[in-house]
């Protein structure tokens, strides 16, 4: 087929499936402007602002341009921080819009063959598969553990990596051995519990972050929760989502929903701001198949982030403590946007005695990790994140909190960049709140 034809094609489809109702919501007031990062960081050019792109995808829509790289260069460029969202007077549902845009230009691209095999492979070989997820992360945790990290490092191969992916590799965390991943416990009993929840785990979380998923677990346990974690739960979807795989993305959803729905659970938790916001969307996700769409809405109903179940059974009434020391707050994009859970983080975090909080500035602004958009759309990513590492250098805390693999590795990245390793360091608040739990039962114990 021409490339013609293939546009052709892609211009029926875009059409057809963008929703014009949702286009039309947008007023083009320009109150989401101040709000998005790529506006800011681009020298305010319309083209990078929620405002230009959905204008973009009408345009489109309506015959007047056509969908050329220079759209799907806008397009790609977008964090998917949703930001806007929460500032949109016409409640504009951007999220989706750019969902449903993405898969429409990724089903009608002529991938190259080096393209298609990297999608097939991350895709559809991997991250739907848990056990290949952790053999793939087992051979991390070898390099990281025979010597051939050192050996690597000391020939300086990693400089001639494009940034960030060099500095990267300085910042991953240590990973488990694959027995532990293994033999991940699928139920956390404990006595008298207050309510039974669910757990989330995940694909990374469970692996390369699996020490955060074990901290969550026993939060909830010292809060009162009997957790169950289903086995045949599957990654969220949200890789495939947003980078224009939604069929991949809806079976996930579909095998997610079984693996919960029987569970006569109180609550579904989840500790990653990015899993939990398209975890909460299936709804959406699935609202053009009716036999799912109720069942994706009640999974939905259950979702809450592990700081506000730690809130509701009030964890800080418990009075765990730290060295004195300050400590900021990063928001998850997502978490906040989204799950629009802001206070519950913070006053976790403010609850820990012997520690001083503060705020940092624009601590809701996206950290430019976004995924994988910091290894796609590294330049503007990293121009973010040096943005994001100002107002945390002014906040002089010794601890980044974050609620987010990707924003933990991106904060990560951003303290080594600024020659910063040893004096501050980047942890997710489940790290955080158990370090205070042991922190008080030591000094207890010694007494």
């Amino acid at each position: 087929m021409s490339t013609e034809s293939k546009k052709q094609e892609m211009i029926i489809d875009w059409q057809k499936r963008m929703d014009q109702d949702e286009m039309l919501n947008c007023m083009r007031c320009g109150f989401c402007l101040p709000s998005c990062p790529t506006y800011e960081e681009s020298g305010f050019q319309e083209s990078q602002s929620p405002r230009g792109r959905i204008a973009l995808m009408k345009g489109v829509a309506d015959g007047l341009i056509e969908p050329d790289e220079k759209v799907e260069e806008s397009l790609n460029q977008c964090l998917g921080c949703r930001a806007c969202e929460p500032v949109c007077p016409s409640g504009v549902k951007y999220g989706h819009l750019l969902e449903e845009v993405r898969d429409v230009v990724n089903q009608n691209k002529t991938h190259s063959f080096p393209e298609k095999v990297i999608r097939r492979g991350v895709f559809y070989e991997l991250f739907p598969h848990q056990n290949r997820m952790r053999m793939a992360v087992g051979f991390l945790g070898l390099y990281q553990r025979t010597g051939l990290q050192k050996a690597v490092r000391k020939t300086k191969l990693l400089n001639r990596l494009p940034e960030p992916m060099g500095t990267m590799e300085k910042v991953l965390p240590q990973v488990p051995k694959m027995r532990d991943m293994k033999n991940r416990p699928v139920h956390y009993h404990t006595e008298n519990p207050q309510k039974r929840v669910a757990f989330f785990s995940g694909c990374l979380m469970d692996t390369m972050f699996m020490s955060t998923n074990d901290a969550t677990a026993k939060l909830l346990q010292k809060a009162g929760c009997d957790i169950v974690i289903p086995e045949s739960q599957a990654c969220c979807g949200a890789l495939h989502g947003h980078s224009g795989e939604k069929e991949k993305a809806k079976a996930m959803a579909k095998r997610n929903i079984e693996a919960f729905e029987e569970l006569n659970v109180d609550y579904i938790v989840t500790n990653a701001g990015g899993c939990g916001a398209f975890l909460i969307d299936y709804g959406h996700l699935l609202k053009d198949e009716p036999e799912w769409t109720e069942r994706a809405e009640t999974f939905a109903g259950k979702l809450k982030d592990m700081s506000t179940v730690l809130m509701e059974l009030d964890f800080p009434g418990r009075g765990y403590r730290l060295p004195e020391q300050v400590i900021t707050y990063q928001d998850s994009c997502h978490l906040k946007n989204v799950m629009h859970t802001t206070t519950e983080p913070r006053q976790l975090i403010q609850s820990i005695q012997g520690t001083e909080y503060k705020e940092m500035k624009d601590a809701g602004r996206c950290c430019g990790s976004a995924g994988i958009y910091n290894i796609v759309e590294s330049e503007m990513s990293m121009k973010i994140l040096d943005s994001k590492m100002i107002n945390a250098k002014a906040a002089k805390a010794a601890t980044i909190v974050t609620t987010n693999p990707g924003c933990l590795l991106q904060m990560k990245l951003g303290i080594e960049r600024e020659g910063l390793s040893g004096q501050v360091r980047a942890v997710h608040l489940a790290d955080l709140l158990l370090e205070a739990v042991e922190y008080e039962e030591k000094e207890v114990s010694s007494v």
